[in-house]
């Protein structure tokens, strides 16, 4: 590659090279719609759903109306749904048959409440089959649609990618909607960002931030971040914040600080469920600051009756009353990754337990709660593709390894104001913050971490001081959308 001998494994080399290849010969051509007017498409479309689109906007929607192939990208709260709202808008009123996709079921879902229109995870879409572990959709049998838009393609992996594009016909279109600096997929490759390196397709960079988004500390600094800055810690003077930075004397301390914000402070000033609305996101798994370890800490704080029914099972109890997540898509039972639940009720003689994911009742056999962990916290990784109302994000040098701005900033954008000029996006605020707006600005964590590790390389004793916490009583509101959700930080000098 370019002068350099590289290794591949076998089926990635295969498998990006056709990712190359599809997307050179869907990219050529006209789309199947024909010739649409922006000009007179753009307004009507502001018209239908009552917004008003910035200037990089309606430059995304007129290259998506003349283009097969379209990426478009840019940071929190610039309106990448709206976005696609509006292409949809257009594109529906003139018959285009429109597939929707997202790798996991909760971004899935989230893209459907957003555009109206039916979305399903990409596995879905290509119809797993279990026989093999591949997908019944592919050249043999192609998707029947004219566009197909994929939402969160940053958490595409490059089999699965090639997977898709072997299943798009090649007269139908594609848009890829993505943050290209947040995290990469779990899985092999970085999709999203070498697709936008490549040059071989049309980009689309949003970058105004809308009026109800800038008013958000946590957008704002999530910007900061991404430019290499630093974010703002102070509270401001006027009391009000979506961010607060809680200083911690070692890991130890973090924890007990995590349970007591969880379990008495969020409460007590927001009414919120400690269990049903606060979700904590870890770095990582392991660690006393881990998922792991933070879970069976709250555990123990939220839903630790031990007279309540019970199962040990896979290193977990599972009591009555615990939050809990689904880790594979299982279609069966309709349950997909990342989904969280509740368990509801667990009967030793049938050996299974209940959980109801939504009001929905769904039953577990007790050999299959390996599908199942406990979720009062998880790591900021599996949280891709989610949305939670507050989050609690405790970062440490203990997760040193871990510690990147594509991490923090890894974010999911429902709940901001990212609509028009002036305007919320419809639907936003009964979902509440978003999870990149509760994990944006630890990235002061990250760089005091970074001080510690350049100190050390230079022989330094310590690193510089974190600022003074600014969270030494109650926790204060924010209002995002109309609604008021609190965010926190947890970091260790």
């Amino acid at each position: 590659m370019k002068e350099r001998r590289c290794i591949f494994l076998m089926h990635l080399w295969h498998a990006e090279r056709e990712i190359a290849d599809r997307l050179t010969a869907l990219a050529d051509g006209d789309p199947s719609w024909g010739m649409i007017d922006a000009d007179k498409a753009i307004p009507w479309a502001e018209g239908k759903l009552g917004i008003a689109l910035a200037a990089s906007q309606k430059e995304a929607v007129a290259r998506a109306l003349a283009s097969k192939v379209l990426v478009g990208t840019g940071g929190p709260g610039v309106g990448k749904t709206t976005l696609i709202r509006s292409i949809m808008t257009i594109l529906t009123a003139k018959g285009v048959r429109v597939a929707l996709c997202a790798p996991t079921g909760r971004a899935a879902k989230r893209l459907s409440e957003t555009t109206g229109l039916e979305a399903k995870t990409i596995h879905r879409l290509l119809e797993t089959n279990p026989a093999n572990g591949g997908f019944r959709c592919g050249a043999e049998a192609p998707l029947e649609c004219d566009l197909l838009v994929v939402d969160e393609t940053s958490m595409v992996d490059v089999p699965l990618m090639a997977a898709l594009l072997r299943a798009l016909p090649r007269t139908a279109a594609l848009l890829l909607v993505g943050d290209v600096d947040q995290l990469p997929s779990v899985g092999a490759g970085q999709v999203l960002a070498d697709v936008i390196g490549s040059g071989a397709v049309p980009v689309a960079r949003l970058s105004e931030i809308f009026r109800q988004a800038a008013e958000s500390r946590i957008v704002i600094n999530a910007h900061r971040v991404n430019a290499g800055r630093m974010p703002d810690l102070e509270v401001p003077a006027e009391g009000g914040s979506d961010f607060y930075f809680v200083a911690t004397d070692d890991p130890e301390d973090g924890a007990r600080k995590v349970v007591e914000i969880v379990r008495e402070r969020i409460l007590r000033r927001f009414g919120l469920d400690a269990v049903r609305d606060v979700q904590v996101l870890a770095p990582m798994q392991r660690c006393v600051l881990g998922a792991r370890g933070l879970n069976l800490a709250l555990q123990e704080a939220l839903n630790g009756d031990v007279s309540k029914p019970s199962i040990e099972k896979f290193g977990w109890t599972y009591r009555v009353g615990d939050k809990v997540m689904q880790t594979e898509n299982d279609y069966e039972k309709e349950v997909y990754n990342g989904d969280i639940g509740t368990i509801v009720g667990l009967d030793a003689e049938e050996g299974e337990l209940a959980i109801e994911f939504d009001g929905r009742l769904v039953p577990y056999p007790f050999g299959e709660l390996d599908q199942v962990t406990l979720a009062y916290a998880t790591t900021i990784h599996k949280a891709q593709g989610s949305e939670y109302p507050p989050v609690v994000i405790p970062v440490a040098m203990t997760h040193y390894m871990m510690l990147r701005r594509n991490l923090i900033l890894h974010r999911d954008h429902a709940g901001q104001a990212a609509g028009g000029a002036g305007r919320a996006e419809a639907g936003a605020g009964a979902r509440g913050a978003d999870l990149g707006q509760g994990a944006a600005l630890v990235e002061a964590a990250r760089l005091a971490g970074e001080s510690l590790t350049q100190s050390r390389r230079h022989g330094s004793a310590r690193a510089p001081a974190p600022p003074a916490s600014p969270f030494p009583g109650a926790i204060s509101p924010f209002k995002v959308c109309s609604i008021y959700v609190p965010v926190i930080a947890m970091a260790q000098p």
